[in-house]
């Protein structure tokens, strides 16, 4: 089926007790068995739920995956993905990255011996060069947060491969719509389900799809073992959230590309990043790798107390932490998302404190443009 066929029917066949066309919350915790050693499928809800078990199988249709797992959180999803490491594994993986990422590795995943090298990812080279024969994984995030760097994903799962390490890629900022890594030669797709996909900025969760049925056991053993599990609440949410993903893709993709060239022709911004404009170091690259330029977009104001000025100022414009939601978000990354990073890695990879990212929602694009002119004004 197509892509929007799928957002709406890949693995939602209605409800078969009472045919329901939306496919109803099971809000229970255990499974009633017939008999001993004999079950219905489901036996306790952290193991499986019904709700979940279709959104799952949703998200893999719509990643080209053969299975899904999905979390409580973004987070909680890759952290799933490196349990199947051990001590004195090595990862390599992208040095601009969301914090909460960094964060993890550094901080968590470090202390229990599992080794990290950061590197620019988009330079394919600086991957190879990078690889041990301790290498399992290779982390990509593209494009990355906030500097919208795009990765080469086919030409860095040629190298991983290569040398026998699995690639793992964040597409979190694209969703699906834009991108799908497993047919670019990834292994494993995690995602915040809570940015896109849900779209409406009222469910936290992740994912993990895979087409590997070795990976997805030990995934599956982790997420029960673990016990991170999105709820059958937020299961229903996402579910709904995805049967307009791609009308809403559309709407972000096209307010997105006229917010760029508005403020790649603007006086105030020093520097602006996206990848669907022409000057973008990764420009021909995104337009080959994605089926469009996304809703992202970064832009430098020269100094803190500049980007204060503008933020305070914003009104339509909402000033937030995350992404992807109907309603636009903007944010300030020195100081909110990637206040975990070093500061001269910040400094090195261009997190300045006059940096702005803006998540672009659907609103009318006139209302949003009239918005940041009139917080241009008061600088």
């Amino acid at each position: 089926m197509g892509f929007s066929t799928d957002c709406i029917h890949a693995g939602q066949e209605p409800e078969p007790q009472t045919g329901a066309v939306t496919f109803p919350i099971f809000q229970t915790s255990t499974y009633v068995q017939p008999e001993l050693g004999r079950h219905k499928g489901y036996e306790y809800a952290r193991t499986k739920n019904p709700t979940r078990s279709v959104l799952e199988a949703n998200l893999a249709a719509l990643e080209r995956g053969k299975h899904a797992h999905c979390f409580a959180s973004g987070m909680s999803a890759t952290d799933t993905v490196f349990r199947m490491l051990k001590s004195g594994d090595h990862v390599v993986a992208g040095e601009n990255m969301y914090g909460g990422s960094y964060r993890l590795f550094s901080r968590v995943l470090e202390k229990y011996g599992v080794q990290f090298t950061y590197v620019d990812t988009s330079n394919v080279d600086a991957v190879r060069t990078a690889l041990q024969s301790n290498t399992r994984i290779v982390f990509l995030e593209t494009p990355t947060n906030p500097m919208m760097t795009v990765t080469d994903i086919a030409a860095c799962a040629d190298v991983a491969h290569r040398g026998g390490a699995l690639v793992v890629v964040d597409n979190t900022f694209c969703s699906p719509y834009l991108q799908r890594p497993i047919e670019l030669g990834a292994d494993i797709v995690v995602h915040s389900t809570t940015k896109f996909l849900n779209g409406h900025s009222d469910s936290v969760g992740g994912v993990v799809v895979s087409n590997s049925d070795e990976i997805a056991e030990q995934i599956g053993f982790l997420q029960n073992a673990v016990g991170a599990i999105l709820s059958p609440f937020d299961s229903f949410l996402i579910l709904r959230g995805i049967k307009t993903l791609a009308v809403r893709m559309k709407r972000h993709e096209e307010n997105g590309v006229a917010m760029a060239n508005y403020l790649a022709n603007h006086a105030r911004p020093k520097k602006v990043y996206y990848p669907g404009l022409p000057d973008h170091p990764q420009h021909e690259l995104a337009k080959r790798q994605m089926n469009g330029f996304g809703a992202l977009i970064s832009f430098d104001l020269g100094g803190y107390d500049n980007a204060k000025k503008f933020l305070d100022r914003v009104r339509l414009c909402s000033l937030g932490e995350s992404l992807g939601g109907v309603e636009t978000l903007i944010s300030h990354p020195e100081s909110m998302t990637h206040a975990s990073v070093p500061l001269d890695t910040r400094t090195r990879l261009g997190i300045t404190p006059g940096l702005v990212r803006i998540s672009v929602g659907i609103e009318d694009i006139e209302d949003l443009i009239a918005d940041l002119e009139n917080a241009f004004d008061g600088m």
